[in-house]
C-alpha cells in the first residue's frame, strides 16, 4: 500500500509513522507513506496558502490552488490515481468495517485541513470521501488522519504478528473487547478469573465472548442492534439481564 499525505505540518506526522509497530512495518517496505507540505506548492511569495472566507464568519480557509496542486505533483510521480480522502468533522464516521475496506486499496491520498478548514472547490474537484474520527472538532487534520492510517495499517499482512492480533480487538467482529489480565495472578485483592488459568481452550473461548458480550451491552449497547448474534449469545444476554448483570 502507498500512502500521500497533503498536509502543513509534515514533521508532525513523520514523527508519530517512524516509530513502535507503524515504523517498523514502514521500515520494513510493508506500506509507503510520505508527508508533504502543501506550503511548497503556493505561488505566494510569504509560502502563503490560506485567506479570510467569503462571509462573515472569522477565521481562515485554506486555499484550493495550493492543495490541487500539491496533489497533481504528488499522483502525477505515481502513475495512478488515489482514492483521496479529506479528514473532516462533516465526513462518515471512520468504523472497523471501513479500515478494513481501505486497508485493501492499493494507494491513498490523505488530505489535512487545518484553520476553518478547505475551500469547497478543490474537496469537489479531488476527494473520493470525507471521514470523521469522531463528533467533534480539533484544530488540524493531522492527527485524524494518523488515526486512519494506524487502525487501516495494522491490518495489513505482516504488520502484526498474526491476525488474530486485531480479529480479537474491539469491533472487529461488532462487539467490545473481553477483559484482559496479565502477571501477577493476585493484584490488590483481585485474582485472574480461573477459566483463563485452566488452558481449557473451548471454555477460554466461550468466557471471552460472553465478556465481549456483557461489554457491549453495559458499554455500546447500540453496537448490539448490528451485531451477528448467535440464539445462544441472545439465551445469555436474557439471563444476565434477568440477573442483574445488566
Amino acid at each position: 500500500m502507498i500512502i500521500d499525505v497533503a498536509t502543513l505540518f509534515p514533521e508532525m506526522c513523520e514523527s508519530y509513522l517512524s516509530e513502535s509497530v507503524i515504523g517498523r512495518a514502514r521500515s520494513k517496505g510493508i506500506f509507503e507513506v510520505k508527508c508533504h507540505q502543501i506550503r511548497e506548492y503556493t505561488a505566494d511569495k510569504h509560502r502563503r496558502v490560506d485567506d479570510t472566507p467569503y462571509s462573515e464568519r472569522q477565521g481562515m480557509l485554506m486555499q484550493a490552488e495550493p492543495i490541487y496542486q500539491c496533489y497533481k505533483a504528488v499522483t502525477s510521480g505515481r502513475g495512478a490515481k488515489p482514492w483521496t480522502i479529506y479528514m473532516s468533522p462533516r465526513g462518515r464516521r471512520l468504523t472497523q468495517d471501513r479500515c478494513r475496506e481501505l486497508s485493501e486499496l492499493p494507494y491513498m491520498f490523505v488530505l489535512c485541513g487545518h484553520y476553518e478548514g478547505v475551500d469547497q472547490r478543490v474537496i469537489d474537484e479531488i476527494a473520493d470521501e470525507e471521514i470523521s474520527i469522531g463528533d467533534y472538532v480539533l484544530t488540524g487534520g493531522e492527527l485524524p488522519a494518523l488515526v486512519l492510517i494506524d487502525s487501516v495499517v495494522r491490518m495489513l499482512d505482516g504488520v502484526l504478528a498474526r491476525s488474530d492480533c486485531y480479529e480479537d480487538e474491539s469491533h472487529f467482529n461488532g462487539l467490545l473487547e473481553y477483559p484482559q489480565y496479565t502477571r501477577p495472578e493476585e493484584w490488590h485483592g483481585v485474582k485472574v478469573p480461573e477459566v483463563l488459568l485452566s488452558g481449557h481452550h473451548a471454555n477460554i473461548q466461550k468466557w471471552r465472548r460472553e465478556q465481549s458480550l456483557l461489554a457491549t451491552a453495559r458499554q455500546r449497547p447500540d453496537l448490539l442492534a448490528e451485531a451477528k448474534l448467535s440464539e445462544q449469545d441472545l439465551e445469555f444476554l436474557r439471563i444476565a439481564k434477568q440477573s442483574g448483570e445488566l
